[in-house]
């Protein structure tokens, strides 16, 4: 089972005020598990970064400038994510962003039914619990001392640690079973045969004990 773990930047809060995506970053999972397969993209919004967006992911117009634009970088995206669900942290917000993207160069929409949003989960399972991303890697002991400022890719990380939590712990796959291979992989233990000790005393040992016992002054078997 095939599942994708994702994440952006973006401008501002809200596509429908001109705000445009400016990172993604994608973490491939297999049976819940990461694969090491990863796509990350810094996309030029065609517009200038706000004070506020670039205090939150650090990514200014000067770094941003020479990056594709998102008609350049579709394809590749799409490719990547292709018909597997998305696991994101508030659904709403982040694919809201993609489809107002795709949605400017006449592509058709990623469908809603197809996100996993973890924000409802935790709050599912945490009701009344705080339920942003660095609150849950705090419950779930996941360091994330690396997030100094938001970044796409780091997020993503983060977020499949804490989805695997969520689904109910970090070793979904593991197996027990053990097949033949594994027997026939299985080296022979040599036993070494002892044999059995004596448990009667001998004849010296019952002399010194009874040495010892004469040596016993009012012995209590006495009384």
């Amino acid at each position: 089972m095939r599942e994708i773990v994702l994440d952006t930047e973006t401008t501002g809060l809200s596509p429908k005020n001109g705000d445009r995506l400016v990172e993604i970053g994608c973490i491939e999972l297999v049976n819940h598990l990461p694969t090491g397969e990863v796509y990350h993209q810094y996309i030029n919004p065609g517009m200038p970064m706000p004070s506020e967006a670039e205090e939150v992911h650090g990514l200014s117009d000067e770094f941003l400038s020479d990056k594709p634009g998102f008609l350049e970088i579709v394809d590749g995206f799409l490719c990547f994510v292709g018909a597997s669900p998305l696991i994101i942290h508030n659904a709403s917000f982040d694919l809201g962003f993609i489809n107002a993207e795709l949605e400017k160069i006449k592509r058709d929409p990623l469908p809603g039914s197809r996100t996993i949003d973890t924000v409802s989960m935790a709050r599912r399972k945490f009701p009344g619990s705080p339920a942003s991303l660095d609150a849950l890697c705090r419950r779930f002991e996941i360091d994330n001392s690396a997030r100094a400022l938001h970044g796409a890719l780091l997020d993503a990380e983060l977020l499949a640690e804490v989805y695997l939590e969520l689904i109910g712990g970090r070793q979904p796959g593991l197996i027990l079973a053990t097949t033949a291979s594994d027997v026939s992989k299985t080296r022979a233990i040599e036993r070494v045969i002892r044999l059995p000790r004596p448990h009667q005393p001998t004849a010296e040992e019952l002399t010194a004990h009874a040495e010892f016992i004469a040596r016993l002054k009012n012995p209590m078997w006495n009384k």
